[in-house]
């Protein structure tokens, strides 16, 4: 089941955001930066901040457990939104979890023209899983993640809706 996040999940979000990391950036992030990292960007207070400013979504198994997430923003003005976040605990991954959170995604904006999202170049899993939902791939470009040198690509989901017809 998808839902939207409350409270009562922060240490479940905290918990599969810790699980996940380490399983996709073993090798690729050092540990030490994405122990800090996790830290920071779930602790509490910036949970609490993430349920006001954008979309939490918390995707349930069977017995009603947590068990992934994905964050992402409002559409703004131009109608873009990025999703931020979206992390499925390694044993329930291609169970179809992850592309119920995207449709749930998707039918949530409502007004929106693209997704955009940025993903380690090295996070192979990710990437495709993002070209199967059908996200282009825009550029890939070097940045630095907490100091560390990584190579980011982006990609853009083009949100089509339904034609009318008269």
């Amino acid at each position: 089941m998808i839902r939207p996040m409350t409270t009562d999940d922060i240490s479940y979000i905290q918990h599969i955001a810790h699980i996940t990391w380490n399983d996709t950036y073993k090798g690729i992030i050092p540990e030490n930066i994405q122990t800090a990292f996790i830290n920071r960007s779930y602790s509490d207070a910036m949970m609490m901040k993430r349920m006001e400013k954008t979309h939490m979504l918390i995707a349930e198994c069977k017995q009603g457990t947590p068990i992934g997430f994905l964050n992402f923003t409002r559409e703004d003005e131009d109608g873009d939104s990025e999703l931020t976040a979206m992390y499925i605990l390694p044993s329930y991954q291609h169970a179809g979890y992850g592309k119920k959170l995207f449709e749930y995604t998707i039918s949530m904006l409502q007004n929106a023209k693209q997704l955009f999202v940025y993903v380690d170049s090295r996070n192979e899993v990710g990437r495709a899983f993002y070209e199967k939902q059908g996200f282009k791939l825009l550029e890939v470009f070097e940045e630095h993640f907490e100091g560390y040198p990584v190579e980011t690509a982006q990609y853009v989901y083009y949100i089509h809706k339904p034609v009318l017809a008269y």
